[in-house]
Protein backbone atom coordinates (compact mmCIF):
# COMPACT_ATOMS: atom_id res chain seq x y z
CA UNK A 1 0.00 0.00 0.00
CA UNK A 2 1.63 3.15 -1.07
CA UNK A 3 1.80 6.00 1.38
CA UNK A 4 -0.24 9.76 0.39
CA UNK A 5 1.78 12.69 0.83
CA UNK A 6 -0.11 13.76 3.72
CA UNK A 7 1.05 10.72 5.60
CA UNK A 8 4.54 10.92 3.79
CA UNK A 9 5.01 14.61 5.14
CA UNK A 10 3.95 13.55 9.07
CA UNK A 11 6.76 10.27 8.60
CA UNK A 12 9.40 12.63 7.82
CA UNK A 13 8.60 15.46 10.40
CA UNK A 14 8.60 12.97 12.62
CA UNK A 15 11.54 10.92 11.90
CA UNK A 16 13.36 14.60 11.34
CA UNK A 17 12.43 15.57 15.00
CA UNK A 18 13.93 12.16 16.48
CA UNK A 19 16.76 13.35 14.65
CA UNK A 20 17.64 17.00 14.92
CA UNK A 21 16.05 17.54 18.68
CA UNK A 22 17.72 15.65 21.05
CA UNK A 23 20.67 16.41 22.44
CA UNK A 24 20.37 20.22 21.74
CA UNK A 25 20.96 21.31 24.69
CA UNK A 26 24.07 18.19 25.56
CA UNK A 27 27.25 20.48 24.70
CA UNK A 28 28.30 24.35 25.30
CA UNK A 29 27.72 26.61 22.56
CA UNK A 30 31.12 26.65 20.08
CA UNK A 31 32.91 29.98 19.97
CA UNK A 32 32.72 32.23 18.31
CA UNK A 33 29.44 31.80 15.58
CA UNK A 34 27.38 29.63 18.12
CA UNK A 35 28.05 31.69 20.79
CA UNK A 36 27.74 34.89 19.28
CA UNK A 37 24.48 34.60 17.67
CA UNK A 38 23.15 33.33 20.71
CA UNK A 39 24.42 36.36 22.88
CA UNK A 40 22.90 38.84 20.78
CA UNK A 41 19.80 37.23 21.02
CA UNK A 42 20.15 37.29 24.70
CA UNK A 43 20.91 41.05 24.62
CA UNK A 44 18.16 41.77 22.55
CA UNK A 45 15.78 40.19 25.81
CA UNK A 46 18.11 42.13 27.73
CA UNK A 47 17.61 45.38 26.47
CA UNK A 48 13.95 45.26 25.32
CA UNK A 49 15.13 46.29 22.03
CA UNK A 50 14.02 44.07 18.86
CA UNK A 51 14.66 46.39 15.83
CA UNK A 52 18.63 46.43 16.60
CA UNK A 53 21.49 43.60 16.94
CA UNK A 54 23.82 44.22 19.62
CA UNK A 55 26.94 42.33 20.81
CA UNK A 56 28.43 43.18 24.26
CA UNK A 57 25.27 46.03 24.31
CA UNK A 58 26.60 47.63 21.93
CA UNK A 59 25.26 47.28 18.08
CA UNK A 60 26.00 44.90 15.86
CA UNK A 61 25.98 45.68 12.38
CA UNK A 62 27.43 42.14 10.50
CA UNK A 63 24.13 40.28 10.57
CA UNK A 64 20.49 41.37 10.34
CA UNK A 65 17.89 40.11 12.53
CA UNK A 66 16.02 37.53 11.62
CA UNK A 67 17.26 34.52 12.73
CA UNK A 68 17.86 36.60 16.38
CA UNK A 69 14.27 37.39 16.30
CA UNK A 70 13.73 33.14 16.26
CA UNK A 71 16.56 32.40 18.93
CA UNK A 72 15.00 34.95 21.14
CA UNK A 73 11.46 33.75 21.02
CA UNK A 74 12.99 30.38 21.90
CA UNK A 75 14.71 31.71 24.92
CA UNK A 76 11.76 33.37 25.76
CA UNK A 77 9.81 29.86 26.03
CA UNK A 78 12.71 27.63 27.16
CA UNK A 79 15.22 30.03 28.87
CA UNK A 80 18.33 31.22 27.93
CA UNK A 81 20.52 28.08 27.48
CA UNK A 82 21.95 26.08 24.04
CA UNK A 83 18.47 24.03 23.55
CA UNK A 84 16.91 26.97 22.94
CA UNK A 85 19.73 28.53 20.99
CA UNK A 86 19.89 25.28 18.48
CA UNK A 87 16.49 25.17 18.49
CA UNK A 88 15.53 27.03 15.51
CA UNK A 89 17.51 24.83 13.28
CA UNK A 90 16.30 21.92 14.41
CA UNK A 91 12.52 23.17 13.33
CA UNK A 92 13.78 24.55 10.01
CA UNK A 93 15.21 20.66 9.42
CA UNK A 94 12.65 19.59 9.86
CA UNK A 95 11.06 21.71 7.38
CA UNK A 96 13.89 21.68 4.73
CA UNK A 97 12.97 17.83 4.78
CA UNK A 98 9.76 18.31 3.97
CA UNK A 99 10.60 21.38 1.23
CA UNK A 100 12.62 19.41 -0.47
CA UNK A 101 9.89 16.09 -0.52
CA UNK A 102 7.34 18.62 -2.01
CA UNK A 103 9.87 20.10 -4.39
CA UNK A 104 10.88 17.02 -5.65
CA UNK A 105 7.79 15.24 -5.55
CA UNK A 106 6.05 18.31 -7.63
CA UNK A 107 9.17 17.99 -10.10
CA UNK A 108 9.02 14.29 -10.35
CA UNK A 109 7.15 11.99 -8.04
CA UNK A 110 7.36 11.25 -4.31
CA UNK A 111 9.60 8.88 -5.04
CA UNK A 112 12.29 11.52 -5.88
CA UNK A 113 11.37 13.45 -2.91
CA UNK A 114 12.12 10.54 -0.64
CA UNK A 115 15.32 10.01 -2.30
CA UNK A 116 15.94 14.48 -2.09
CA UNK A 117 14.78 14.05 1.79
CA UNK A 118 17.06 11.22 2.34
CA UNK A 119 19.86 12.53 0.90
CA UNK A 120 19.82 16.03 2.08
CA UNK A 121 19.03 14.69 6.06
CA UNK A 122 21.57 11.60 5.69
CA UNK A 123 24.49 13.66 4.43
CA UNK A 124 27.01 14.65 7.09
CA UNK A 125 26.89 18.60 6.98
CA UNK A 126 23.55 19.13 6.50
CA UNK A 127 22.63 16.97 9.33
CA UNK A 128 25.12 18.42 11.48
CA UNK A 129 24.13 21.99 11.00
CA UNK A 130 20.20 21.78 11.70
CA UNK A 131 21.64 20.95 15.33
CA UNK A 132 23.87 24.19 15.07
CA UNK A 133 22.97 27.51 16.40
CA UNK A 134 23.94 29.55 13.73
CA UNK A 135 22.66 31.31 10.71
CA UNK A 136 23.01 29.37 7.57
CA UNK A 137 20.30 26.43 7.65
CA UNK A 138 17.10 29.21 7.38
CA UNK A 139 19.82 31.22 5.23
CA UNK A 140 20.08 28.41 2.59
CA UNK A 141 16.24 27.61 2.90
CA UNK A 142 14.96 31.09 2.20
CA UNK A 143 17.13 31.61 -0.78
CA UNK A 144 16.65 28.28 -2.53
CA UNK A 145 12.97 28.91 -2.28
CA UNK A 146 13.24 32.26 -3.74
CA UNK A 147 15.02 30.37 -6.76
CA UNK A 148 12.60 27.30 -6.83
CA UNK A 149 9.61 29.35 -7.03
CA UNK A 150 11.27 32.04 -9.55
CA UNK A 151 11.96 28.51 -11.60
CA UNK A 152 8.21 27.93 -11.40
CA UNK A 153 7.30 31.24 -12.52
CA UNK A 154 9.49 30.70 -15.57
CA UNK A 155 8.27 27.26 -16.76
CA UNK A 156 4.63 28.40 -16.64
CA UNK A 157 5.23 31.74 -18.01
CA UNK A 158 7.23 29.95 -21.12
CA UNK A 159 4.71 26.89 -21.41
CA UNK A 160 7.14 24.40 -20.04
CA UNK A 161 5.38 20.58 -20.01
CA UNK A 162 4.84 20.41 -16.43
CA UNK A 163 0.51 20.38 -16.18
CA UNK A 164 0.59 21.05 -12.31
CA UNK A 165 1.22 24.61 -12.49
CA UNK A 166 -2.19 25.77 -12.26
CA UNK A 167 -1.07 29.71 -10.57
CA UNK A 168 -0.88 32.29 -12.87
CA UNK A 169 2.87 33.73 -12.96
CA UNK A 170 2.10 36.43 -10.91
CA UNK A 171 1.77 34.03 -7.68
CA UNK A 172 4.91 32.36 -8.30
CA UNK A 173 6.71 35.73 -8.86
CA UNK A 174 5.09 36.86 -5.14
CA UNK A 175 6.27 34.19 -3.20
CA UNK A 176 10.11 34.32 -5.03
CA UNK A 177 10.23 37.67 -3.92
CA UNK A 178 8.93 37.15 -0.25
CA UNK A 179 11.49 34.49 0.32
CA UNK A 180 14.17 36.61 -1.10
CA UNK A 181 13.01 39.51 1.28
CA UNK A 182 13.28 36.50 4.39
CA UNK A 183 16.70 35.48 2.76
CA UNK A 184 18.29 39.34 3.06
CA UNK A 185 16.49 39.37 6.57
CA UNK A 186 18.55 36.90 7.12
CA UNK A 187 22.01 37.02 6.11
CA UNK A 188 22.25 39.98 4.09
CA UNK A 189 22.64 40.63 -0.01
CA UNK A 190 24.07 38.26 -0.53
CA UNK A 191 21.27 36.25 -1.32
CA UNK A 192 20.38 38.44 -3.66
CA UNK A 193 23.57 38.17 -5.16
CA UNK A 194 23.46 34.60 -5.55
CA UNK A 195 19.89 35.15 -7.38
CA UNK A 196 20.87 37.27 -9.72
CA UNK A 197 24.02 35.56 -10.76
CA UNK A 198 22.27 32.18 -11.10
CA UNK A 199 19.63 34.14 -13.13
CA UNK A 200 22.43 35.84 -15.26
CA UNK A 201 24.41 32.08 -15.90
CA UNK A 202 21.06 30.84 -17.07
CA UNK A 203 20.63 33.91 -19.46
CA UNK A 204 23.60 32.77 -21.11
CA UNK A 205 23.18 29.21 -21.11
CA UNK A 206 19.27 30.56 -22.50
CA UNK A 207 21.35 31.88 -25.66
CA UNK A 208 20.53 35.31 -24.23
CA UNK A 209 16.86 35.11 -25.10
CA UNK A 210 15.26 36.83 -21.98
CA UNK A 211 12.82 34.13 -20.19
CA UNK A 212 11.23 36.50 -18.13
CA UNK A 213 8.74 39.55 -17.87
CA UNK A 214 10.59 43.37 -16.76
CA UNK A 215 7.31 44.00 -14.78
CA UNK A 216 7.31 40.68 -13.02
CA UNK A 217 11.20 41.41 -12.34
CA UNK A 218 10.41 44.60 -10.96
CA UNK A 219 7.50 43.27 -8.96
CA UNK A 220 10.11 40.72 -7.18
CA UNK A 221 12.68 43.70 -6.36
CA UNK A 222 9.59 45.62 -5.17
CA UNK A 223 8.06 42.80 -3.05
CA UNK A 224 11.38 41.79 -2.07
CA UNK A 225 12.59 45.22 -0.86
CA UNK A 226 9.51 46.02 1.18
CA UNK A 227 10.04 42.52 3.08
CA UNK A 228 13.41 44.04 3.61
CA UNK A 229 12.38 47.19 4.49
CA UNK A 230 9.92 45.74 7.30
CA UNK A 231 13.40 46.18 9.02
CA UNK A 232 15.96 48.00 7.38
CA UNK A 233 13.62 50.88 6.51
CA UNK A 234 12.46 51.02 9.91
CA UNK A 235 16.33 51.02 11.36
CA UNK A 236 17.01 53.93 9.00
CA UNK A 237 14.35 55.97 10.05
CA UNK A 238 14.50 55.87 13.95
CA UNK A 239 18.62 55.68 14.27
CA UNK A 240 19.63 57.03 10.85
CA UNK A 241 21.90 55.42 8.12
CA UNK A 242 24.56 54.87 10.64
CA UNK A 243 24.09 50.78 10.89
CA UNK A 244 22.90 50.08 7.88
CA UNK A 245 26.00 51.75 6.64
CA UNK A 246 28.28 50.04 8.54
CA UNK A 247 26.71 46.90 7.88
CA UNK A 248 27.30 47.14 3.90
CA UNK A 249 30.88 47.95 4.86
CA UNK A 250 31.44 44.92 6.54
CA UNK A 251 29.58 43.08 3.32
CA UNK A 252 32.12 44.97 1.62
CA UNK A 253 35.28 43.67 4.01
CA UNK A 254 34.02 40.11 3.99
CA UNK A 255 34.48 40.19 0.46
CA UNK A 256 37.77 41.58 0.17
CA UNK A 257 39.67 40.16 3.14
CA UNK A 258 40.75 37.18 5.38
CA UNK A 259 37.90 38.07 7.81
CA UNK A 260 38.21 36.77 11.33
CA UNK A 261 41.86 35.43 9.98
CA UNK A 262 39.96 32.70 7.95
CA UNK A 263 42.48 32.20 5.25
CA UNK A 264 42.33 29.19 3.07
CA UNK A 265 43.57 27.47 -0.64
CA UNK A 266 41.70 27.52 -3.58
CA UNK A 267 40.09 24.85 -3.45
CA UNK A 268 38.63 24.81 0.09
CA UNK A 269 35.31 24.86 -0.28
CA UNK A 270 35.40 21.86 -2.94
CA UNK A 271 37.32 19.54 -0.63
CA UNK A 272 34.70 21.13 2.23
CA UNK A 273 31.50 19.55 0.45
CA UNK A 274 32.79 16.94 -0.58
CA UNK A 275 33.57 15.38 3.04
CA UNK A 276 31.10 17.40 4.80
CA UNK A 277 28.39 16.08 1.95
CA UNK A 278 29.47 12.63 2.23
CA UNK A 279 27.82 10.42 0.42
CA UNK A 280 25.88 12.84 -1.55
CA UNK A 281 28.75 14.41 -2.47
CA UNK A 282 30.02 11.16 -4.64
CA UNK A 283 26.67 9.78 -5.58
CA UNK A 284 26.14 13.23 -6.83
CA UNK A 285 29.42 12.96 -9.54
CA UNK A 286 27.38 11.15 -12.31
CA UNK A 287 24.94 13.78 -12.41
CA UNK A 288 27.22 16.34 -13.32
CA UNK A 289 27.56 15.24 -16.73
CA UNK A 290 25.14 15.23 -19.95
CA UNK A 291 22.40 12.91 -19.44
CA UNK A 292 19.30 11.52 -21.05
CA UNK A 293 16.31 13.90 -20.57
CA UNK A 294 12.29 12.51 -20.91
CA UNK A 295 11.19 16.26 -20.26
CA UNK A 296 12.19 19.81 -20.91
CA UNK A 297 11.35 20.86 -17.37
CA UNK A 298 13.66 17.04 -16.40
CA UNK A 299 16.64 18.99 -18.18
CA UNK A 300 16.00 22.12 -17.10
CA UNK A 301 15.63 21.72 -12.75
CA UNK A 302 18.97 19.75 -13.40
CA UNK A 303 20.53 22.95 -15.25
CA UNK A 304 19.11 25.54 -12.42
CA UNK A 305 20.67 23.27 -9.74
CA UNK A 306 24.09 22.87 -11.83
CA UNK A 307 24.04 26.75 -12.34
CA UNK A 308 23.71 27.50 -8.39
CA UNK A 309 25.93 24.62 -7.45
CA UNK A 310 29.06 26.66 -10.11
CA UNK A 311 27.50 29.91 -8.66
CA UNK A 312 27.67 29.67 -4.95
CA UNK A 313 31.33 27.61 -4.69
CA UNK A 314 32.96 29.74 -7.32
CA UNK A 315 31.67 32.65 -5.69
CA UNK A 316 32.54 31.87 -1.99
CA UNK A 317 35.81 30.61 -3.26
CA UNK A 318 36.70 34.35 -4.69
CA UNK A 319 35.43 35.42 -1.33
CA UNK A 320 38.69 35.82 0.90
CA UNK A 321 37.32 34.50 3.63
CA UNK A 322 37.57 31.00 3.71
CA UNK A 323 34.84 29.50 6.52
CA UNK A 324 33.17 25.71 6.46
CA UNK A 325 29.60 27.40 6.12
CA UNK A 326 30.53 29.69 3.50
CA UNK A 327 29.67 27.19 0.94
CA UNK A 328 26.34 25.47 2.57
CA UNK A 329 23.51 26.90 0.18
CA UNK A 330 25.31 24.18 -2.20
CA UNK A 331 24.13 21.82 -0.33
CA UNK A 332 20.77 22.09 -1.76
CA UNK A 333 21.92 21.07 -5.33
CA UNK A 334 24.46 18.33 -4.53
CA UNK A 335 21.45 16.52 -2.51
CA UNK A 336 19.57 17.58 -5.61
CA UNK A 337 21.72 15.54 -7.72
CA UNK A 338 22.79 12.69 -5.51
CA UNK A 339 18.89 12.00 -5.63
CA UNK A 340 18.98 12.30 -9.41
CA UNK A 341 21.69 9.86 -9.67
CA UNK A 342 19.44 7.42 -7.91
CA UNK A 343 16.61 8.01 -9.24
CA UNK A 344 17.81 7.99 -12.91
CA UNK A 345 19.81 4.93 -12.14
CA UNK A 346 16.49 3.27 -10.68
CA UNK A 347 14.68 3.62 -13.85
CA UNK A 348 17.68 2.56 -16.00
CA UNK A 349 17.73 6.17 -17.86
CA UNK A 350 21.58 6.80 -16.25
CA UNK A 351 24.28 3.89 -16.65
CA UNK A 352 25.60 2.72 -13.16
CA UNK A 353 28.97 3.96 -12.67
CA UNK A 354 31.30 1.75 -10.73
CA UNK A 355 33.57 4.48 -9.78
CA UNK A 356 30.74 6.01 -7.36
CA UNK A 357 31.51 2.76 -5.48
CA UNK A 358 35.07 2.79 -5.26
CA UNK A 359 34.79 6.38 -4.15
CA UNK A 360 32.41 5.59 -1.41
CA UNK A 361 34.87 2.81 -0.33
CA UNK A 362 37.75 4.99 -0.13
CA UNK A 363 36.14 8.57 1.52
CA UNK A 364 33.53 6.16 3.85
CA UNK A 365 36.55 4.23 4.92
CA UNK A 366 38.70 7.43 6.16
CA UNK A 367 35.98 8.61 7.51
CA UNK A 368 35.25 5.04 9.26
CA UNK A 369 39.02 4.37 10.57
CA UNK A 370 38.71 7.75 12.02
CA UNK A 371 35.39 7.38 13.79
CA UNK A 372 36.83 3.96 15.06
CA UNK A 373 40.13 5.37 16.12
CA UNK A 374 39.33 8.30 17.74
CA UNK A 375 38.25 7.23 21.26
CA UNK A 376 41.82 4.70 21.55
CA UNK A 377 43.74 7.64 20.17
CA UNK A 378 41.97 9.72 22.99
CA UNK A 379 42.30 7.33 25.64
CA UNK A 380 46.24 7.54 25.01
CA UNK A 381 46.32 11.52 24.03
CA UNK A 382 49.06 12.10 26.43
CA UNK A 383 51.07 9.99 24.65
CA UNK A 384 50.87 12.12 21.88
CA UNK A 385 52.15 15.56 22.99
CA UNK A 386 55.26 15.21 22.39
CA UNK A 387 54.30 14.85 19.07
CA UNK A 388 52.55 17.82 18.66
CA UNK A 389 54.41 22.02 18.47
CA UNK A 390 51.29 23.73 19.74
CA UNK A 391 51.50 24.85 22.96
CA UNK A 392 48.08 25.14 23.53
CA UNK A 393 47.13 22.06 21.90
CA UNK A 394 49.45 20.62 23.85
CA UNK A 395 47.69 22.07 27.34
CA UNK A 396 44.25 21.49 25.51
CA UNK A 397 44.96 17.41 25.22
CA UNK A 398 45.94 17.21 29.08
CA UNK A 399 42.21 18.14 29.73
CA UNK A 400 40.85 15.05 32.08
CA UNK A 401 37.90 13.82 29.47
CA UNK A 402 36.66 9.96 30.64
CA UNK A 403 36.91 7.92 27.05
CA UNK A 404 35.61 4.14 27.40
CA UNK A 405 36.20 2.96 23.57
CA UNK A 406 32.49 2.37 23.46
CA UNK A 407 32.44 5.86 21.53
CA UNK A 408 33.68 3.92 18.59
CA UNK A 409 30.00 2.41 18.16
CA UNK A 410 29.29 5.39 15.67
CA UNK A 411 32.74 4.45 13.40
CA UNK A 412 31.15 0.76 13.52
CA UNK A 413 28.06 1.96 12.48
CA UNK A 414 29.26 3.24 9.50
CA UNK A 415 31.19 0.62 8.39
CA UNK A 416 28.45 -1.47 8.50
CA UNK A 417 26.49 0.88 6.30
CA UNK A 418 29.06 1.36 3.86
CA UNK A 419 29.52 -2.45 3.76
CA UNK A 420 25.94 -3.11 3.24
CA UNK A 421 24.94 -0.12 1.13
CA UNK A 422 28.01 -0.68 -1.82
CA UNK A 423 26.67 -4.34 -1.66
CA UNK A 424 23.26 -3.12 -2.68
CA UNK A 425 24.51 -0.67 -5.45
CA UNK A 426 26.96 -3.44 -6.62
CA UNK A 427 23.28 -5.37 -7.19
CA UNK A 428 21.97 -2.49 -8.51
CA UNK A 429 19.14 -2.03 -5.84
CA UNK A 430 19.79 1.67 -6.01
CA UNK A 431 16.56 2.23 -3.52
CA UNK A 432 17.46 0.32 -0.68
CA UNK A 433 21.43 1.67 -1.28
CA UNK A 434 19.70 5.21 -0.59
CA UNK A 435 18.15 3.91 2.48
CA UNK A 436 21.25 2.42 3.96
CA UNK A 437 23.68 4.73 3.42
CA UNK A 438 21.59 7.76 4.31
CA UNK A 439 19.71 6.63 7.21
CA UNK A 440 23.13 4.79 8.59
CA UNK A 441 24.54 8.21 8.19
CA UNK A 442 22.08 10.09 10.13
CA UNK A 443 22.64 7.20 12.80
CA UNK A 444 26.01 8.11 13.18
CA UNK A 445 25.83 11.61 13.08
CA UNK A 446 22.65 11.13 15.86
CA UNK A 447 25.33 8.84 18.20
CA UNK A 448 28.45 11.09 17.36
CA UNK A 449 26.04 14.09 18.85
CA UNK A 450 25.12 12.67 21.81
CA UNK A 451 28.73 10.55 22.99
CA UNK A 452 31.25 12.14 21.11
CA UNK A 453 31.25 15.59 20.48
CA UNK A 454 30.36 16.93 23.90
CA UNK A 455 34.18 15.18 24.86
CA UNK A 456 35.70 16.97 22.22
CA UNK A 457 34.14 20.51 23.48
CA UNK A 458 35.82 19.46 26.96
CA UNK A 459 39.39 19.74 25.09
CA UNK A 460 38.71 22.75 23.02
CA UNK A 461 37.10 25.13 25.48
CA UNK A 462 35.50 23.56 28.45
CA UNK A 463 37.69 24.76 31.41
CA UNK A 464 37.28 28.35 30.00
CA UNK A 465 33.36 27.76 29.68
CA UNK A 466 33.29 26.51 33.32
CA UNK A 467 34.84 29.69 34.82
CA UNK A 468 32.85 31.61 33.06
CA UNK A 469 29.60 29.58 34.34
CA UNK A 470 30.79 29.80 37.99
CA UNK A 471 31.34 34.08 37.55
CA UNK A 472 26.71 34.06 37.14
CA UNK A 473 25.63 36.28 39.71
CA UNK A 474 29.14 37.94 40.51
CA UNK A 475 29.74 41.41 40.68
CA UNK A 476 32.91 41.77 38.56
CA UNK A 477 34.32 42.37 35.57
CA UNK A 478 35.28 39.10 33.34
CA UNK A 479 37.35 39.94 29.97
CA UNK A 480 39.82 37.90 27.74
CA UNK A 481 43.50 38.30 27.19
CA UNK A 482 45.24 37.60 24.18
CA UNK A 483 42.11 35.94 22.22
CA UNK A 484 39.07 37.12 21.35
CA UNK A 485 35.50 34.98 22.70
CA UNK A 486 32.07 35.87 23.39
CA UNK A 487 31.85 32.92 25.23
CA UNK A 488 32.66 35.55 28.56
CA UNK A 489 29.60 37.24 27.78
CA UNK A 490 27.07 34.31 27.19
CA UNK A 491 28.17 32.08 29.90
CA UNK A 492 28.44 34.77 32.29
CA UNK A 493 24.77 36.13 31.47
CA UNK A 494 26.47 39.37 31.43
CA UNK A 495 24.56 42.42 32.40
CA UNK A 496 24.96 46.07 30.32
CA UNK A 497 27.80 47.74 31.79
CA UNK A 498 26.91 50.69 34.13
CA UNK A 499 30.75 51.83 33.89
CA UNK A 500 31.98 52.98 30.34
CA UNK A 501 35.30 52.25 31.39
CA UNK A 502 34.82 48.25 31.60
CA UNK A 503 34.48 48.28 27.81
CA UNK A 504 38.88 49.56 27.78
CA UNK A 505 40.97 46.42 28.21
CA UNK A 506 43.72 49.34 29.94
CA UNK A 507 41.72 50.36 32.31
CA UNK A 508 40.64 47.12 33.58
CA UNK A 509 43.94 46.19 33.97
CA UNK A 510 45.87 49.33 35.12
CA UNK A 511 42.79 51.78 35.75
CA UNK A 512 40.98 52.40 39.15
CA UNK A 513 38.42 49.40 38.66
CA UNK A 514 35.19 49.26 40.85
CA UNK A 515 35.02 45.66 41.11
CA UNK A 516 36.80 42.69 40.84
CA UNK A 517 38.25 41.82 37.06
CA UNK A 518 38.83 38.31 35.88
CA UNK A 519 40.41 37.71 33.11
CA UNK A 520 41.63 34.60 30.74
CA UNK A 521 44.23 33.82 28.96
CA UNK A 522 46.26 31.13 27.06
CA UNK A 523 49.57 29.55 27.91
CA UNK A 524 50.58 30.73 24.60
CA UNK A 525 49.24 34.65 24.52
CA UNK A 526 50.33 35.18 28.09
CA UNK A 527 53.08 36.94 27.57
CA UNK A 528 52.69 40.61 26.73
CA UNK A 529 50.46 40.71 30.13
CA UNK A 530 53.01 39.25 32.78
CA UNK A 531 54.10 43.05 33.09
CA UNK A 532 50.92 43.60 34.99
CA UNK A 533 51.61 43.30 38.25
CA UNK A 534 48.00 42.84 40.16
CA UNK A 535 47.27 40.22 38.08
CA UNK A 536 47.33 37.19 40.56
CA UNK A 537 46.98 33.94 38.87
CA UNK A 538 44.33 31.92 40.50
CA UNK A 539 45.00 28.29 38.04
CA UNK A 540 45.71 27.00 34.87
CA UNK A 541 43.95 24.21 33.24
CA UNK A 542 43.92 22.75 29.41
CA UNK A 543 45.67 25.47 27.62
CA UNK A 544 44.05 28.65 30.00
CA UNK A 545 45.19 30.91 32.20
CA UNK A 546 42.39 31.95 34.91
CA UNK A 547 43.50 35.43 36.68
CA UNK A 548 42.45 38.15 38.67
CA UNK A 549 42.86 41.77 39.61
CA UNK A 550 41.74 42.99 43.09
CA UNK A 551 40.16 46.13 43.87
CA UNK A 552 42.57 48.28 45.62
CA UNK A 553 41.49 49.53 48.83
Amino acid sequence: MELNKKNIIIIIAVLAAIFFIPFLGRVHLFDWDEINFAECSREMIKMNDYSRVYINFKPFWEKPPMFFWMQSSAMHVFGVNEFAARLPNALCGIGTLIIVFLCGSRIYDRKFGILWALAYGGSLFPNMYFKSGIIDPWFNLFTFLSLYFFILYHWKRNGFDKDDLKRKPLYYVLWSGVFMGLAILTKGQVALMVFILSLGIYFIYNRFRFYFNWFHAILFLIIASVVTCSWYGYETMKNGPWFIEEFLKYQYRLFTTHDAGQKGFWGYHYVVLLIGCFPASLIAIPSFFKGNYKSRFDKDFKVWMLILFWVVTILFTIVQSRIIHYSALAWFPLTFLAAYTLYKWQLKEMMYKKYVGIFIAILGGIITLLLLALPFAAMNIKKLIPYVDDEFAQANMRAEVNWTGLESIAGLILLITIVVGLRKLKNRDFQKAAWIFFSGTAIVIFLATAIIVPKVERYSQGAAIDFFIQRQGEDCYVNTLGYYSYAQLFYTQKEKPANENSYNEQWLLTGPIDKPAYFVSKVDRIEPFKKYTELKELYRKNGFIFLKREVKK
